[in-house]
């Protein structure tokens, strides 16, 4: 029997646009001809697969349609939520539809995930096919590359997960690491029997509402409607908090290869910081006194640059009106001036400059520094710079 995928394509990504009332979910931006819900869709076209379910909300409909249509993914079926209610709804609802066989592995993928190496990816998910059982999960971790407070983590005994830790603190997530703990990618991979299992078990009120949304849903042209009434009456849970930290029976794989959920502006700048050989075009490289820039991106409302400071180079004390910025350092050690305070920052450290705050880059050392900067806002040109001080005279 194949894997039947399920894509999770319901998420606002507002952690992107924290200010925003208008901004684009994650999984549909185009970070350069691609978006993460293309990629997910592409990664489900793999042999192990069979015909793909999406779930997601009316809002993102026509949207959902397109990248079917655009990637060529002729079969599919939609299940579409009438109202958030988080994911343990979400994927018990798509798992209860009619088509999918009681005993039917069941894959359930996020719509924003960046993965890389797919072949190790499917391999550990054919591979472990035949241990999925009635009541088992299985979740698929992410071998560390640092310590981060924007990922969960759990940590495993014979391969048996132990603990799960709720997006910790650096300290605490260095503590983790070296207790051989792995980042929790969010991604599911057990059988329909075993959903419901653990669904009638731990969360009645979610089961019996979704249940009652599937069997009175309406379809048409390959998508559930799933009936509003019983579906706003199950309880909001995410699937971590009903379901995984309430059995005993989870398994974890553990994956070491590249993967992102993108879900930060310093996880953007690092994407693109790893794939510039792709971005970078010679026509968009500039010149200043300080040193030069390279804009490897203008998406819409965003704008990826590369700078490079000269060896003793001074960027003019700034402030912009109609952009924020975030930056990655990945080489060097500027000295920063933001507003009142002054450091110096070291490579894979990260600083968001606000809205309006007045600040600058020094290189005063004898390597030179680069950084991958991500601008956010309404208007991102050269023109929105407001100069206070400027050492090469560039002060009206």
């Amino acid at each position: 029997m194949k894997i039947r995928p399920v894509i999770l394509c319901g998420g606002a990504g507002t952690r992107l646009w924290p200010k925003a009332k208008k901004h684009q979910a994650k999984q549909f931006i185009n970070f350069g001809n691609w978006t993460l819900l293309g990629k997910t869709l592409e990664r489900v076209k793999a042999s192990i697969f069979d015909v793909p379910i999406i779930s997601t909300n009316a809002k993102y409909l026509r949207q959902v349609k397109q990248h079917l249509k655009k990637h060529k993914i002729r079969k599919f079926k939609i299940v579409l939520e009438p109202a958030k209610r988080n994911t343990a709804p979400a994927i018990l609802s798509t798992a209860l539809i009619k088509d999918i066989p009681n005993e039917q592995p069941l894959m359930f993928l996020a719509a924003d995930h960046l993965i890389e190496k797919v072949a190790l990816f499917n391999k550990a998910i054919k591979k472990n096919q035949k241990k999925l059982t009635q009541n088992n999960i299985f979740i698929f971790g992410i071998k560390p590359t640092m310590p981060s407070s924007e990922f969960g983590y759990f940590l495993t005994k014979n391969n048996k997960v132990s603990r799960f830790v709720e997006k910790p603190q650096e300290a605490k997530a260095k503590q983790i690491i070296s207790k051989k703990g792995y980042w929790n990618s969010g991604m599911f991979y057990l059988r329909k029997d075993s959903i419901i299992n653990n669904f009638k078990k731990y969360q009645p009120n979610i089961y019996r509402n979704c249940n009652k949304a599937v069997t009175k849903a309406k379809y048409k042209s390959n998508v559930y409607y799933l009936n509003k009434q019983a579906f706003t009456k199950a309880t909001a849970k995410s699937f971590d908090y009903a379901i995984l930290e309430k059995t005993k029976d989870i398994n974890a794989i553990k994956l070491d290869i590249p993967w992102s959920d993108l879900g930060s502006w310093k996880e953007i700048c690092k994407m693109y910081g790893r794939n510039k050989r792709h971005y970078y075009k010679k026509k968009n490289v500039f010149h200043r006194p300080w040193g030069s820039y390279v804009n490897l991106f203008n998406g819409k409302e965003f704008l990826i640059k590369e700078l490079y400071v000269k060896p003793k180079g001074i960027l003019s004390l700034q402030k912009h009106h109609h952009r924020a910025e975030h930056w990655v350092v990945t080489h060097g050690k500027p000295k920063i001036t933001l507003n009142k305070k002054y450091f110096t920052m070291k490579p894979d450290e990260t600083i968001f400059i606000p809205l309006g705050a007045i600040h600058r880059i020094e290189n005063p050392y004898k390597k030179p520094v680069k950084i991958i900067e991500a601008q956010i806002g309404s208007i991102l040109k050269e023109t929105d710079i407001v100069r206070f001080q400027d050492v090469y005279g560039r002060v009206k």
